[in-house]
């Protein structure tokens, strides 16, 4: 059983590297601190780097320029993880002058020459985000899992998802009669879009963090706190270092210190670095806001005034899409 928050003590936050550490922030740079990490130490690496590549938050720089840098970063990243280990890599695509470059496909060729494997390139799916004028909106970013061997930890229970018919049954063979499916669920499959109730369908729709989602910081490209759990749940045991190398607000060590993981961090905002301890504090406090695992996803009743079909567009004929 997991501790709950409130019926522990709060685990001290290190600033520094130490083995027995439970809790590691440390603020600076991420290459810098990979460098007091022993070889083959940590069981989960998974972070959103940031892409430098014209966010408004920060310094712009090329592709090529960007890559390299980041290269030498994984090359790091790569030592001290563990022969079991995981390495998760989530990103989104980079847009230029209406161009799309797929960060992923760029990034697969990086984590090759550290001789990884890939096992998923898993797709995470959200229903809100900036809308284009001139391509398809995008609504969606990759988690790209690697493993530094093959043998590697993967606990499918923690993460299965209800099976939509658990009453099937084999109707041939052997265990005829019997049902097909597992008691605890089914995969959820590369597609991750949670809705409705627990981790329920194959596609994953976890949504993004925006305006009103209830774990909102002031960082701008904030990933929720139930995808890192997905992967600290199915990568990793219980006291196992997990470490996010671009921490932003701490959301990934959130994610390790709740399912009773080792946490570590970097970051060089002292902002981001500040607003993780206060996370991580009101965690053990209690008072953490998130947004609960399965909550649905809202879906406008049709009655909301946001949701009719203004006046001015109803001369528009059968184009307008129906309200819902």
């Amino acid at each position: 059983m997991h501790n709950l928050p409130g019926f522990e003590p709060p685990k001290q936050i290190e600033g520094q590297y130490r083995p027995e550490a439970d809790v590691v922030l440390y603020e600076g740079d991420t290459v810098d601190f990979v460098s007091t990490i022993p070889d083959n130490s940590v069981a989960l690496i998974i972070t959103s780097p940031p892409y430098n590549l014209g966010k408004d938050y920060e310094t712009r720089t090329s592709i090529e320029q960007y890559l390299e840098m980041q290269t030498q970063a994984i090359a790091q990243l790569c030592r001290i993880l563990r022969n079991d280990g995981s390495l998760c890599w989530q990103v989104g695509n980079f847009v230029e002058n209406g161009e799309v470059y797929p960060l992923d496909i760029l990034y697969y060729s990086i984590f090759k020459k550290f001789d990884l494997r890939l096992r998923n390139r898993i797709i995470w799916r959200f229903g809100h985000g900036l809308h284009a004028s001139k391509r398809f909106s995008g609504r969606y970013e990759t988690i790209l899992w690697f493993t530094k061997s093959d043998k590697y930890i993967f606990n499918l229970d923690p993460v299965r998802v209800p099976s939509k018919y658990p009453g099937k049954r084999h109707f041939k063979g052997p265990n005829r009669g019997k049902p097909s499916g597992n008691p605890l669920g089914k995969n959820p499959s590369d597609i991750w879009e949670v809705v409705a109730q627990d981790w329920e369908e194959t596609v994953w729709d976890i949504p993004n963090v925006k305006a009103n989602h209830p774990e909102k910081t002031a960082h701008p490209c904030q990933y929720p706190i139930e995808l890192a759990e997905r992967c600290v749940l199915a990568l990793t045991t219980e006291g196992g270092w997990v470490y996010d190398p671009y921490a932003g607000v701490g959301t990934s060590l959130i994610a390790a210190v709740m399912h009773n993981r080792r946490a570590m961090g970097s970051e060089k905002d002292a902002a981001y670095v500040a607003t993780t301890r206060q996370r991580i504090q009101d965690y053990f406090n209690g008072t953490l806001r998130r947004r609960p695992v399965g909550r649905p996803v809202h879906q406008p009743s049709g009655n909301e005034k946001v949701a009719q079909i203004p006046e001015e567009w109803k001369s528009h004929g059968n184009r307008v899409l129906e309200s819902p």
